[in-house]
């Protein structure tokens, strides 16, 4: 069995994204399933500060943020595809506009009378009182505007054009996948097939793609509980961190960690490692002991703790 453990829950488009992506590459992980939204006192002393889901984790070693994830993935299947550092320059910056203005335009057309259904019969009264007060506070602090609703359904119709002009193979780059089909399904998975919006209906060749995506499965998922998640942490070690990433002049020194798209809460701890993509942060927690989290650069910012 893969070592690679997921925390998320089952409405969470990005956490789909991964499902697919392990679908995808036929990988056996195990599954935590978390809460929508802090408090999560069982994942805190793994990804600190970190709010946002899937977080990964493969012993003491924790992936905050789907291309970190997808990495690691890429890594544990042979398939250099799925890592967002691998794919040609054209590709990233398709990403990158996905992953942020498209999904949150989807988000925003989502709101159809299942997908509030769904969201109702998935939460108590109570934490869907939390969970929409959580968002809202998030919203307050993002970084970008949210579009109105008019704007969103441009912009999505707009991508879905976008997206049959890109399938001329079966997939959007050529007759594999790479990340960017599956930065393309979550969101579209989560108008289609949570919300059941008829946005879709006149794009059947992107159905016909999403269909092929939705084929993959989710890999072969075997389900343990937090608790067993944080004692794998705490019998485990980080891995060693080669000497090529520790060169950088802030090695050592306490830094802090935060999202920029939504200026949450940092994660704090000591830089022990710089990659070309990312950022390792050791943290010294009572209940686990040592953990290494890492982090993409791209969307977020490093600073003095």
């Amino acid at each position: 069995m893969s070592a690679l453990i997921l925390h998320h829950y089952a409405m969470s488009p990005f956490s789909e994204k991964i499902r697919a992506m392990l679908g995808y590459a036929q990988l056996d992980w195990q599954s935590v399933i978390t809460r929508e939204m802090p408090p999560r006192p069982l994942l805190s002393p793994l990804a600190g500060g970190y709010r946002k889901i899937p977080v990964a984790q493969i012993g003491a070693d924790i992936f905050c943020d789907s291309r970190t994830i997808a990495a690691e993935i890429a890594r544990l299947s042979g398939r250099p595809e799925l890592a967002l550092e691998q794919c040609p320059a054209r590709q990233r910056a398709y990403v990158g506009e996905v992953d942020l203005q498209v999904f949150f335009a989807c988000v925003m057309l989502a709101g159809t009378p299942t997908m509030r259904r769904k969201f109702r019969q998935s939460l108590s009264l109570p934490d869907m009182a939390r969970f929409i007060w959580d968002r809202l506070n998030m919203g307050r602090t993002a970084a970008f505007k949210p579009l109105s609703g008019r704007a969103a359904r441009s912009r999505v119709e707009a991508h879905l054009d976008s997206v049959d002009n890109l399938l001329e193979q079966d997939f959007l780059f050529g007759p594999q996948p790479t990340h960017a089909d599956f930065s393309t399904y979550h969101s579209l998975w989560f108008l289609r097939d949570l919300a059941e919006s008829p946005l879709l209906e006149q794009h059947p060749q992107t159905l016909a793609w999403m269909d092929r995506i939705k084929a993959f499965g989710h890999g072969r998922r075997h389900e343990i509980s937090a608790e067993q998640a944080l004692e794998m942490a705490r019998q485990a070690s980080p891995r060693s961190i080669p000497s090529a990433q520790r060169r950088d002049q802030r090695i050592g020194q306490p830094m802090q960690v935060t999202p920029v798209d939504y200026r949450q809460t940092p994660t704090t701890g000591t830089l022990v490692g710089v990659t070309a993509n990312s950022w390792i942060l050791a943290r010294q927690q009572a209940e686990v002991g040592t953990v290494h989290v890492h982090f993409p650069q791209q969307g977020f910012a490093l600073d003095p703790a």
